[in-house]
């Protein structure tokens, strides 16, 4: 299955920015472990990541194109406003789209609980620290998460 993993504003800094809430494993340890999952289980995933919205509709965009089929996506702070990447989202009927995020999002600021991504995905992953990215792979190639 060809998987795209797409990262948000700010997840590049991971192990730099609050390492309280998002743990002390760098952007590199992320791209790693999804790179073994890739192996584990035969897929084909690439990873992208851009702190630009206009970048990240490109690439959502770019998907429907080069037959991709699922989607991992973690809008970081678009999430909370972006009705441009829900658009993007919602116009990739046929690809499999999981939003993602390390944090749980329902226990933190009250702007963070909303977020307008998730209703153009099939599921909403959050809390689950990094690992959340392995479920969203797994729920994607069909497998019990």
């Amino acid at each position: 299955m060809k998987i795209l993993v797409i990262n948000g504003p700010n997840l590049n800094f991971l192990g730099i920015r609050e390492k309280s809430i998002y743990g002390n494993e760098n952007y590199d340890y992320l791209i790693k472990m999804i790179e073994d999952k890739a192996k584990e289980t035969g897929s084909d995933i690439t990873t992208w990541q851009s702190n630009h919205e206009g970048a990240i509709i490109d690439k959502l965009q770019e998907a429907y194109f080069d037959g991709t089929e699922a989607i991992i996506i973690n809008p970081g702070a678009y999430t909370h406003y972006s009705y441009a990447i829900h658009d993007a989202l919602k116009s990739l009927e046929n690809i499999v789209k999981v939003e993602v995020h390390i944090s749980n999002i329902k226990k933190r600021e009250d702007f963070r609980a909303n977020s307008v991504t998730a209703a153009a995905c099939e599921l909403q992953i959050y809390g689950h620290g990094l690992k959340g990215y392995l479920e969203a792979i797994d729920y994607c190639l069909g497998i019990e998460v």
